[in-house]
């Protein structure tokens, strides 16, 4: 969705400041409008004037809160002078001023940046037109790209210490139809993440309706990657949310996890340097965060790990090789040791410095640590046992103090009381599974740390994988024409060359490895969908639908019109039965269509994030197509491109050579 663009100007014929009769509407529609539009922005404008103290509530909630406001000062209007103060007092930035000829500037924006336009006869100059939208059209792209840089509201100018508000407490009551159109986005946005469908967020994400919500889209969108494994994609998405709030503190502990785990599997410019760099410079900015101390303490922790965790290291290898990366350690215990101090109640990091004491004097036999470690300690099952609701992670601290302190049976009754307050998360079990084994790699306290293992070894026995972990091998996009109308002239896929396309279908799935473990998304429509469909059910790939409208009305527009023929509605029918999962539609899944988007482009992006969601590396599109533009909006070349600007892995299967 675009950015919106509130436009304060006056309305009707006027007379100018020389008594020459000035049509704004005309300003508006051929000036304006069309330059805010090149720029990208959807444009409102009231569309009629209010006397002060009764501005229309509807237009009002979009000058508090559109991501660019633009003023026509060329008239001394009591109107649009008042929507600027409010928008100056409230906002920062993304605010243009333009105005036509005028004798004198106004006094408290006379140094302020405007864009002059010209006039003749009352309307825009006819010889100059085309240059003035063109200096609007830049100095709009060049205020929303400039987002963060200079204040433009004089207010925060000379109040520098001035917050603004936060978006969502710019909620106008009476505004009812916006807010529950964000109401209703935003429930979609939580459901779509509570059930892992990052494909869902990130399209939804994109429809945000203003910046500030774009930004908690994106924020969120990035979590779910992030969770899911997809560390570049997610750092995209978070760089997304944060380039709009850049001191959203959320996404920046999230950028920093994925800095850091993109570290760790080796990814080329991705160093653990560069994730601790990032922490400081948060930490500058947020001083006091226990919790992005913590997050530092990790990154230094796994880069103590990486220096002698290797698969062909013996035990005594690593316990030599860790012992010997001790300045690595006492790096990783004091930013752990800060993070707790900083917040004795975040248990978390005390549990993490704690064992990192006791593993630092296990393999150095150094004693620096021990006195600090009896204190904390103590101070550590204080923090967890005062949490007011207790919850697996608290439990789970209170049986990591006592592999380092206690005993085998007090090791084993703490982790049992924790896994009944997992609540069968498999995630939360097997990350404390994970390192406990870490402790049993260095043959730390082996008999407590075995006690634990066997705990949480027979919590995930009993518990399936959860489904949101599977992963494809390979993910397989695909976009084709539908089988031809009987009366287009000229033919482009006509029925009696299905046989031809379905065997060069087949060919491409097969050369490119497609097998079980594999994931196939496409539409379903007659013609290319259904063929790369059946292909890929003969090949064991798990084949998923998503269609742009209800299946009874998708069948009716892209499989049922009689001059296709029977046959491919029963291929249809048959195809879905052999599918694991029913088709998921758009309008059910995504919610309404929003205004001047077309479904079908909006099905192609969709099919697509679902795509580059399970990972940028493993999509592989397959097109069936004569490399022309297609009959309406979103077909194969408008797919063809999205995924080239992607990933540029795409098999363009061209109908002009196979038949």
């Amino acid at each position: 969705m675009k950015p919106h663009a509130f436009v304060a100007m006056a309305f009707g014929k006027k007379p100018g400041p020389d008594g020459t009769v000035i049509d704004f509407n005309i300003i508006y529609n051929d000036l304006v409008k069309p330059a805010c539009e090149a720029a990208g922005l959807e444009v409102f404008r009231a569309d009629e004037e209010q006397a002060a103290g009764d501005i229309k509530t509807d237009m009002f909630q979009e000058l508090l809160i559109a991501d660019l406001a633009v003023a026509d000062l060329t008239l001394d209007n009591p109107n649009v002078w008042y929507e600027l103060g409010v928008r100056h007092a409230l906002r920062a930035r993304g605010i243009v001023l333009i105005q036509g000829p005028r004798d004198k500037q106004p006094f408290d924006i006379y140094t302020d940046r405007k864009l002059h336009y010209s006039l003749k006869n009352g309307v825009p100059d006819p010889a100059t037109l085309d240059q003035d939208k063109m200096a609007l059209t830049e100095m709009v792209k060049a205020t929303l790209e400039s987002w963060h840089g200079r204040m433009i509201s004089p207010v925060y100018q000379l109040l520098p210490n001035l917050q603004e508000p936060e978006w969502k407490a710019l909620r106008v009551g009476d505004a009812v139809q916006f807010w529950q159109a964000y109401e209703a986005w935003k429930q979609r946005i939580e459901l779509a993440r509570r059930n892992s469908l990052i494909g869902d967020l990130l399209v939804l994400a994109d429809e945000a309706p203003v910046a500030a919500f774009r930004a908690e889209a994106h924020i969120k969108a990035g979590i779910a990657l992030r969770k899911a494994e997809r560390f570049d994609f997610a750092l995209e998405q978070l760089d997304l949310g944060l380039a709009v709030e850049p001191d959203n503190l959320a996404g920046l502990r999230e950028k920093g996890t994925c800095l850091q785990r993109l570290a760790l599997l080796g990814k080329p410019c991705f160093t653990f340097d560069r994730a601790r760099l990032h922490y400081r410079a948060v930490l500058e900015q947020y001083p006091n965060d226990a919790e992005t101390s913590a997050l530092l303490g990790r990154v230094d922790k796994d880069d103590w790990i990486a220096s002698w965790r290797r698969k062909d290291s013996t035990a005594k290898q690593m316990r030599d090789d860790a012992a010997y990366e001790e300045s690595l350690l006492r790096t990783a215990i004091e930013s752990y040791r800060q993070a707790f101090r900083r917040n004795p109640g975040h248990y978390y990091s005390g549990i993490n410095a704690l064992t990192l004491m006791y593993l630092y004097h296990d393999l150095t036999t150094d004693d620096r640590y021990r006195e600090e470690a009896g204190f904390m300690a103590g101070a550590v099952r204080f923090a967890a046992d005062a949490e007011p609701e207790s919850s697996f992670w608290s439990r789970a601290t209170l049986g990591g103090l006592e592999v380092l302190t206690g005993t085998p049976a007090t090791v084993a009754t703490a982790y049992k009381d924790a896994v009944a307050k997992a609540e069968n998360d498999w995630f939360a079990l097997n990350s404390t599974l994970s390192h406990l084994r870490l402790l049993r790699d260095l043959d730390f306290h082996p008999e407590n740390v075995s006690a634990g293992i066997a705990v949480f070894e027979r919590a995930l026995a009993r518990l399936t994988r959860p489904e949101a972990l599977w992963q494809p091998r390979k993910v397989f996009l695909f976009s084709g024409h539908m089988i031809d109308k009987a009366d287009r002239d000229p033919p482009r896929f006509p029925n009696d060359k299905a046989d031809i396309a379905a065997a060069k279908i087949s060919e491409t799935l097969s050369d490119r490895g497609a097998g079980e473990g594999d994931l196939a998304l496409t539409q379903g429509a007659a013609g290319g969908d259904i063929l790369f469909a059946e292909a890929c059910v003969r090949l064991g790939v798990r084949v998923q639908l998503l269609q742009p409208y209800p299946e009874a009305e998708f069948i009716q527009r892209s499989i049922l019109p009689s001059d296709r023929g029977p046959s491919w509605q029963a291929r249809y029918l048959k195809l879905k039965g052999q599918l694991p999962a029913s088709p998921r539609s758009m309008p059910d899944e995504l919610g309404p269509l929003p205004k001047g988007v077309d479904p079908y482009e909006r099905c192609n992006l969709w099919l697509l994030y679902t795509a580059l969601a399970c990972g940028i590396d493993k999509v592989r599109f397959i097109c069936l197509w004569n490399g022309e533009g297609g009959d309406q909006p979103g077909g194969t070349a408008h797919m063809y491109k999205e995924v080239n600007e992607r990933t540029g892995q795409a098999t363009w299967l061209n109908t002009r050579k196979l038949w």
